[in-house]
């Protein structure tokens, strides 16, 4: 098929060639193992330091951990991955450059702070549907204590946290992504939709999920105007880290689209978290949020045939410690990815 054939509306690809997640893995910190998903992360640790001696460090040691489960549930070796797409919250992404170290596999870094797994796999899947791989590992990351020292204030400090904030995951979600049929795939992704940059001016670093709103928006219309669908077609519409502020803000700009996606919408920060037994005030956030939500419960879903069809959309906060110091506002983004049943 010729590429301008691949080509959908203004900012989405379809995807043709059959691109499978043929293996997933998650790893989370103590508190996100003691919420609702519990149960369904790969390994979950009992110390958000992971034996190792500060906060940096230990978010590397997540995606080592789950890039070496998602390769081995895929039956696969490090020489088997062609690409390596990988991309956290630190500095010049630093939990992933010492964490996939020792792979020794070809690496792009990504950033689309927490969208960085949906861009991740919208580049992976590119790739491989290009034939430019035949096997693509994506993997992001983020860790509670190292954001908080990066972007608002380090622990020590105590500072309190109004109800409107996030509280950032710790944890890594891996996915490796094929071009081969095989029964131990979970799912198929067939489109891919490109965020835009959206600034409504919002400059509140702990009101994230507002900041992210509208870029979430405009993303998921975009998307359904693209590809000629309603958000019925959808079995969910699942958000990365908005929290209950922002999925409050979603609906909302939404409707003023004309686009109501009420009644599948899911946010993988408010899953992932019970905020009152908690205290995660609005829900989850980071990298490592959808990621996890991810691997851990919304492909379990799809491979038992609970759902069908899923629009995958996580979303991120494009500010940095020196845009926080400097007043700027908080721009933000959104990438969506469509998953569905293997159908193998």
């Amino acid at each position: 098929m010729e590429q301008a054939e691949r080509q959908v509306g203004k900012q989405s690809v379809q995807i043709d060639t059959p691109v499978y997640i043929r293996a997933s893995a998650s790893v989370v910190g103590k508190k996100e193992g003691e919420g609702p998903l519990g149960e369904f992360f790969d390994f979950v640790g009992s110390d958000d330091l992971f034996g190792t001696q500060n906060w940096e460090e230990a978010e590397s040691s997540l995606q080592k951990e789950a890039v070496t489960t998602a390769i081995g549930k895929a039956d696969l070796k490090p020489e088997n991955i062609r690409y390596l797409l990988a991309g956290d919250l630190l500095g010049q992404s630093i939990a992933s450059s010492y964490g996939l170290l020792e792979f020794g596999i070809p690496l792009f870094g990504v950033y689309g702070a927490c969208s960085t797994c949906g861009e991740s796999l919208s580049l992976g899947t590119m790739l491989v549907a290009g034939g430019f791989a035949d096997h693509v590992a994506c993997v992001t990351s983020s860790h509670f204590a190292s954001a908080e020292k990066e972007f608002r204030f380090p622990l020590g400090y105590g500072n309190q946290r109004p109800m409107a904030a996030t509280w950032t995951v710790t944890g890594s979600g891996a996915f490796i992504l094929s071009k081969e049929a095989d029964r131990r795939n979970l799912a198929r992704i067939t489109g891919v939709t490109t965020g835009k940059i959206m600034d409504y001016g919002i400059k509140d670093s702990f009101n994230m999920g507002c900041a992210m709103a509208p870029a979430a928006a405009d993303l998921i219309a975009g998307h359904l105007a693209d590809f000629g669908r309603t958000p019925g077609d959808y079995d969910k519409i699942i958000t990365g880290d908005l929290g209950s502020v922002g999925k409050e803000a979603l609906l909302d700009l939404l409707k003023q689209k004309q686009v109501d996606i009420s009644q599948v919408h899911m946010d993988c920060g408010i899953e992932i978290f019970d905020s009152q037994k908690q205290g995660t005030d609005a829900g989850g956030s980071g990298c490592g949020c959808s990621a996890t939500v991810l691997s851990a419960y919304i492909l379990r879903k799809i491979e038992k045939g609970d759902w069908k069809r899923v629009l995958f959309v996580p979303t991120g906060a494009l500010l940095s410690k020196t845009s926080f110091n400097e007043g700027k506002a908080v721009p933000g983004i959104a990438h969506g990815v469509v998953i569905e049943s293997a159908g193998q």
